[in-house]
C-alpha cells in the first residue's frame, strides 16, 4: 500500500496542539508523505523529527491555497487543519475554500482534535 498523503495545518494558537498530535502518532506520520503550512511543518521537522515534511507557504501568504490545489487534482488523502474559531483570520476565505474543497472531493478533513485524533488512528489501524 502506498504510503499516505496528509495536510497538516494549523493557526497559531492551535500549533502545540498539532505538534502534541503528531507526536502521538509520530510512528504512523513517520511513514507518511506530509504537506505543511510554513510554521506549522517546520515544528513538525524540528521538534519531532518527522522528515517527510514538505513545506509550502504560511496560511495567511498563500499556503492554504497551494494545499487546496494539490487536494482539487487528487494528491492528498487526508487534511487536519486545526482552525482556531476564536481568533479572527485575515485569510478567511482561503479556510473556507480548502475546507470546501474537501467536501466537493471527498476528502476527510478534521478540524479539531478529537476528530483529527479519531481520523489518525483509523488510519494507522489501515495501515497497520
Amino acid at each position: 500500500m502506498p504510503a499516505m498523503r496528509l495536510a497538516l495545518i494549523a493557526h497559531d494558537h492551535k500549533k502545540d496542539a498539532m505538534v502534541a498530535l503528531a507526536a502521538e502518532f509520530a510512528d504512523f506520520l513517520q511513514r507518511c508523505e506530509l504537506i505543511a503550512t510554513g510554521t506549522t511543518g517546520g515544528r513538525l521537522r524540528d521538534e519531532l523529527g518527522l522528515s517527510r515534511v514538505h513545506c509550502v507557504l504560511s496560511g495567511p501568504l498563500g499556503g492554504d491555497l497551494q494545499i487546496g490545489a494539490r487536494l482539487a487534482v487528487g494528491e492528498l488523502d487526508g487534511v487536519i487543519f486545526l482552525r482556531d474559531p476564536m481568533t479572527p483570520q485575515p485569510h478567511e476565505p482561503d479556510i473556507n475554500a480548502l475546507v470546501r474543497a474537501c467536501d466537493v472531493h471527498d476528502v476527510p478533513c478534521a478540524t479539531n482534535v478529537s476528530g483529527a485524533r479519531l481520523m489518525l488512528a483509523a488510519w494507522a489501524a489501515k495501515m497497520g
